[in-house]
């Protein structure tokens, strides 16, 4: 059942958007180095389950398998040219996936940096950010994703490219920063200064937030922050299930799904609209965050903004 994000938002309800893509793909063989997006062309079947795991396991927020398709990052694996395909091909996966829900779920388009420095510390041109991110933009509307979801972003020149990417494009957009323990990103972006960027742009997002990062510790500071300067829009929390660890050869995430449901709650109680997880979060995790959720009391639920 199509909806649309500023729709669900409305409803007064707590989100709950989906787990991990890479990690999750790389349990099932995706080998390291190797570009996800290629499991779109490759492995569809298994691009399109996980997305059906995540809408069962009871996520209204899909993300397409698209963090890295951008012509800059698929010219290290020579797909720079099938950058439009691609985008297109996994918005269709997580649209049908999505569609496949008798209540309804959201198409994100998953849009990360590009990898390069902006000028001049860098070969990247702001005008070069936007074609590059258009690309991957025509691609997820075209294949019926219904905004972009900006994430893992850590400067503000590439903030305001991939906006303008998705502006242009005609795509609504949710935008999201990874922090680190000191509270900042790569580039020094505190989680206030991010908001402020996004005061500077001509269309608002329809949310903002914290992903990625060390863990649920970091990103409910980064919520907390964002809640405390008010006048934001709605608040995502999407961390990782804590920090990999080696085990038996394998990179294992120590948060349990027990304890990813408290972090769920946590958020939600810190002002998060939506709540999700990244690196490591399984099915099985969102499906203790969604049971959290649910079971938080009714006054709760209600609008926190």
């Amino acid at each position: 059942m199509r909806t649309s994000l500023a729709d669900l938002l409305a409803t007064g309800r707590v989100l709950l958007a989906d787990g991990a893509t890479g990690t999750n793909h790389l349990a099932a063989g995706l080998p390291l180095g190797v570009a996800p997006e290629t499991w779109i062309l490759d492995h569809p079947d298994r691009v399109h389950g996980l997305h059906r795991a995540f809408v069962a396991a009871g996520a209204d927020i899909v993300l397409t398998n698209t963090f890295g398709c951008n012509p800059i990052r698929l010219r290290r694996h020579g797909l720079q040219d099938r950058t439009y395909e691609l985008a297109r091909r996994a918005a269709g996966l997580a649209r049908d996936a999505a569609d496949g829900s008798p209540r309804p779920v959201v198409v994100a388009g998953s849009i990360r940096p590009t990898g390069e420095r902006f000028a001049p510390f860098g070969p990247l041109t702001h005008d070069g950010a936007v074609a590059a991110f258009r690309a991957q933009v025509d691609g997820l509307r075209d294949g019926g994703a219904d905004l972009a979801w900006i994430e893992t972003m850590w400067a503000p020149e590439e903030v305001a490219a991939a906006v303008r990417a998705a502006v242009d494009g005609g795509l609504p957009y949710a935008a999201t920063c990874s922090f680190d323990a000191s509270g900042s990103t790569g580039a020094g972006l505190s989680p206030r200064a991010f908001l402020d960027v996004l005061d500077g742009l001509p269309v608002a997002p329809l949310a903002v937030g914290a992903n990625c990062g060390a863990g649920p510790v970091e990103v409910l500071a980064s919520v907390r922050a964002m809640a405390a300067r008010g006048r934001a829009p709605a608040l995502i929390a999407k961390a990782n299930a804590g920090l990999p660890r080696g085990r038996g050869g394998e990179a294992v995430y120590d948060e349990t799904p027990d304890r990813m449901a408290a972090y769920a709650v946590a958020a939600a109680d810190a002002g998060a609209r939506i709540v999700g997880g990244c690196c490591g979060t399984t099915a099985g995790h969102l499906a203790a965050m969604r049971i959290a959720l649910d079971g938080r009391p009714p006054a709760a639920n209600g609008p926190t903004r």
